[in-house]
């Protein structure tokens, strides 16, 4: 009878809450899941208090799948549909822990449909703020959490159900119910990782929404919380605008001047989540303008402040800070008319002994892009970057070799006087050699390869090229003429062309060896090959010819006939070359 039966389960939701792993195991011995499937009728007076031993099973991990195998998922989906609150909230549980971390549960309340009526009662129920309607979300809140956590095929369900304005204006009406919005943040956190969950949140109002409530917020798990919605989130350029303007940087600021002094395990984690965040918002080009006002705005000397501090953290958020502020020409011009490379070198002056890697890479990172302009070049080295970066030759971490590389490729761009000086320092060409070999590491090879290029084009002098001969730098410049980026090959032929044009003795017996005439022919023969290298190898080889065994390798390779052919090629500058060299090798003939 109907009495009777209500008396067992109340015995068993007893026993539950005594002991629920054992309570648990035994119920599942006993075979009494398989009843409980007829027993989750809505015309029963039991039903809420069946879902409800379910939803308490459900709590360990070994029952979720013979709840699955029993097949109650159907009759709770079904349940879903009822008017009756009790047994909405305890069916939601119901499937909500099924769901945890379940992928059968997953599969099967995907199969019965259960997610979309979840997300239509909550559309529903979205504007009630009684008690028990609020109590009504969490819970299907935290079972739509369960159900997509870490699948992106269930996450792309919901987010394509239209979930995401729906629960960012549940957090705009419940904000002040704490459970309901930390199952908000939970989803949001679940949802965010998601590329086209992204281009749904920049249509809504988050931003504000989540910048209101961290304003709110003084315990440190809160925060944290928001910040983990944050940081996906901030990665989409709309957002970190709208992230901007509703007034996010104010509270990072404000959080770095509260922990920047604090030695507790939290601050130190806040300080670092919110220095972090502030240089992900300067990654947008739209927010980063925002942000430099011409160079006046206040953030930017409060990030300014951050480099000469003594925590690592913020040399570290500053120096980063500082690389984003420097992606276009202008900004990057008045940085360095406002003293800031002094600022950068100072910062790099604490980290050469033993200094800390990341605060290294930044700094350099941050002087690169400065030294981009055509402008900044003299002026970064006349102030002396060029001697601060190579204090860091000696450094063996791979990421500083690629910046200190870069830094230096950039700073001699066009700037003869300099790259004569750089190319006739033994010590950063011996580098140079060396590092040209690292192949573990192709970017730092790549740039050590083009800035040995670059000593040569733009110094153009006798002695960088007899420096780089002496310290076997030639076969690497050659090797580099068949690399499988074209500006890098044509970096290397022509400053090939220079070596023979200038030091072609010197460097002849180091030629030969590389094989440069057998690989300007491959390249002369290819019809792949750019028309800027097939140029380029022409003006070489008319270069080679003055030396006697070069001259040789090419008669012997029938050169004529490859440039002869090149005299109908569809480049007119091309065309030209291939006549003169045709004339040129004629006459040796």
């Amino acid at each position: 009878t109907a009495d009777s039966l209500e008396g067992c389960l109340d015995c068993l939701l007893q026993a539950l809450a005594q002991n629920n792993t054992e309570t648990s195991e035994k119920i599942q011995k006993s075979g009494v899941l398989q009843v409980f499937a007829s027993l989750l009728t809505p015309q029963s007076s039991c039903t809420a208090k069946v879902a409800n031993i379910i939803a308490e099973v459900a709590r360990n991990e070994f029952m979720r799948t013979p709840c699955v195998d029993a097949g109650l998922i159907p009759p709770l989906v079904q349940l879903l549909n009822c008017k009756d609150q009790e047994v909405l909230l305890q069916t939601g549980r119901a499937l909500g822990n099924i769901c945890y971390d379940s992928h059968e549960g997953r599969n099967a309340v995907d199969r019965a449909g259960g997610a979309r009526i979840v997300v239509d009662h909550i559309r529903s129920l979205c504007s009630k703020t009684d008690p028990a309607s609020e109590k009504l979300l969490t819970v299907f809140c935290g079972m739509l959490m369960n159900y997509s956590n870490e699948n992106d095929t269930l996450q792309s369900q919901l987010i394509n159900m239209g979930v995401i304005p729906t629960l960012v204006k549940l957090l705009g009406i419940h904000c002040q119910n704490a459970a309901l919005t930390e199952m908000c943040l939970v989803a949001f956190g679940n949802l965010a990782e998601l590329e086209s969950s992204k281009e749904q949140f920049a249509y809504t109002n988050i931003a504000e929404e989540l910048v209101r409530l961290f304003k709110k917020q003084i315990e440190h798990d809160k925060k944290e919380m928001i910040f983990e919605v944050l940081a996906p989130l901030a990665e989409n350029d709309v957002i970190k605008l709208q992230l901007v303007e509703a007034g996010l940087v104010e509270c990072l600021l404000e959080i770095v001047q509260k922990t920047v002094d604090s030695d507790k395990e939290d601050d130190i984690a806040e300080l670092k989540t919110a220095s972090d965040l502030m240089v992900l918002l300067l990654l947008g080009d739209e927010s980063m303008q925002k942000l430099f006002e011409g160079g006046k705005g206040s953030v930017f000397q409060r990030v300014l402040s951050w480099i000469p501090s003594n925590s690592h953290q913020l040399q570290l958020a500053g120096a980063l800070a500082i690389a984003n502020f420097a992606r276009n020409d202008g900004n990057c011009i008045h940085m360095v008319d406002h003293g800031i490379v002094q600022r950068l070198m100072e910062l790099l002056d604490r980290h050469v002994e033993d200094g800390n890697v990341t605060v290294q890479h930044a700094a350099l990172s941050a002087l690169r892009n400065l030294a981009i302009p055509v402008v900044n070049k003299a002026k970064m080295l006349s102030a002396g970057v060029a001697e601060a970066v190579l204090k860091f030759l000696r450094s063996e971490m791979p990421p500083v070799q690629f910046k200190l590389l870069g830094t230096l490729r950039m700073l001699i761009d066009a700037q003869a006087e300099a790259a004569e000086q750089l190319g006739q320092n033994v010590k950063l060409v011996e580098r140079l050699v060396e590092w040209c070999e690292a192949k573990d590491h192709a970017g730092v090879m790549g740039e050590s390869n083009r800035l040995l290029s670059a000593l040569i084009r733009h110094s153009k002098s006798k002695d960088v090229i007899r420096t780089i001969v002496r310290s076997g730098g030639v076969k690497h410049l050659v090797s580099m003429a068949t690399s499988e980026h074209v500006i890098m090959q044509n970096e290397a032929l022509v400053a090939l062309a220079l070596i023979a044009a200038l030091e072609l003795a010197t460097a002849e017996k180091d030629l030969e060896n590389a094989q440069l005439v057998q690989i300007l022919h491959r390249l002369l023969s290819d019809d792949r090959s750019a028309p800027e290298i097939k140029y380029n190898s022409m003006v070489l080889i008319c270069a080679l010819i003055g030396s006697e065994p070069l001259q040789k390798e090419v008669q012997s390779l029938a050169f004529l006939d490859v440039v002869s052919k090149l005299r109908n090629h569809e480049n007119k500058t091309v065309a030209q070359q291939a006549s003169l060299t045709e004339q040129r090798l004629a006459v040796e003939s």
